[in-house]
């Protein structure tokens, strides 16, 4: 059902955005302010917010694991309301804390905000958080159509901002007072962070780091996840799924007699940045269903409750090898080329907004 609603968002939503932008484009010299303490606190509060129903997979889980791996900060992985936090295209996670847990804990708010793209973006409890958040002094951060959710929270109003290329027309219909803007991979209005499309969570994530640690502990962390750049600098215009693209979803997507389903075995401890970024690629080839496979509820490296499912006998795992977060998309693309071809592996990059290296 899910593969379903993501075929006809880009079959039906894409009319009309393989053309160049109207967007104003902007220098990419995007810069976050560095991170001030505030309420006596010894790290920086940051929040990832998702809405249970269904929650993109890399916006979510790359900030919570690249932030967490930083040391830099308290992150919190929270989710709208009680129960498991389905994430798209694949997996499923329990949050740490309601959004109303969190207020209870913290009402003086988080330091810095994260907001991925949502299925449901108006959603009044999701939207009301955001604007309350934003209201006790936030930096709220929309990755990719999460700016969608910040637009529904009343925060786009004479902002400059971004997202996904394929929402362009939608953005602007919906927030035209909103200063869209293209050319940079993240956007920064005062205490307002946005972003390009979904790949563009490792730079943001790396942009925070640097706002509250510095450049050299960004830079350190940079090498270690094998990532060499984090700038804004981004070609928006390169972007678009074009006739090949559509022709490769719509193949992939009714051939059912070609359709895998793989297996992503997981352990206590598994990177969230590295599975997110391979699941994500994978999954959205519409010829892979993606599981996440495990006896039991477990733990990731920075503890956020994964709930895997069940192995089934014979499964194929996905193909790759075990390489540092910051290069899981480009093996994900190379190995996707050479098990679905170079069209499919293009049509994948495309959705993540994503120049193979």
């Amino acid at each position: 059902m899910r593969k379903s609603l993501l075929l006809l968002t880009l079959l039906f939503s894409l009319q009309g955005h393989v053309s160049g932008a109207n967007a104003a484009s902007t220098e990419t010299t995007e810069e976050l302010q560095p991170y001030q303490p505030r309420f006596g606190r010894d790290k920086p509060l940051v929040a990832v917010v998702g809405e249970n129903h269904m929650t993109e997979l890399v916006d979510f889980l790359v900030p919570f694991g690249l932030l967490g791996r930083s040391g830099v900060a308290e992150v919190l992985a929270l989710s709208t309301r009680e129960g498991p936090l389905q994430l798209m295209p694949a997996l499923k996670v329990r949050a740490q804390a309601t959004i109303a847990e969190f207020d209870q804990r913290y009402p003086q708010g988080a330091d810095y905000l994260i907001v991925p793209a949502v299925h449901y973006s108006d959603d009044s409890t999701l939207t009301g958080f955001v604007a309350a958040q934003a209201a006790k002094g936030a930096t709220v951060v929309g990755i990719c159509d999460g700016v969608l959710v910040l637009g529904h929270a009343g925060l786009l109003n004479g902002r400059r901002a971004t997202g996904h290329w394929y929402s362009r027309k939608q953005r602007e219909a919906d927030f035209p007072d909103a200063r869209w803007q293209s050319g940079s991979r993240y956007v920064v209005d005062d205490h307002l962070v946005t972003t390009s499309g979904v790949s563009a969570a490792l730079p943001v994530s790396l942009a925070l780091v640097e706002a509250m640690a510095g450049p050299t502990k960004a830079a350190s962390l940079a090498r270690e996840i094998g990532l060499k750049d984090w700038s804004p600098v981004h070609d928006s215009q390169a972007f678009a799924v074009g006739p090949a693209g559509y022709l490769t979803a719509a193949a992939n997507y009714l051939a059912f007699w070609r359709h895998e389903t793989m297996a992503i075995p997981v352990e206590p401890g598994v990177d969230e940045v590295a599975l997110a970024l391979r699941a994500d690629a994978w999954a959205r080839s519409f010829r892979t269903k993606v599981l996440a496979t495990g006896w039991s509820p477990l733990l990731t490296r920075h503890g956020l409750e994964l709930l895997p499912d069940a192995p089934e006998p014979g499964l194929q795992p996905v193909p790759g090898k075990a390489v540092p977060p910051g290069l899981a998309l480009d093996e994900a693309l190379e190995a996707i080329a050479e098990r679905y071809g170079v069209t499919t592996a293009a049509f994948v990059a495309a959705q993540l907004e994503y120049r193979r290296h």
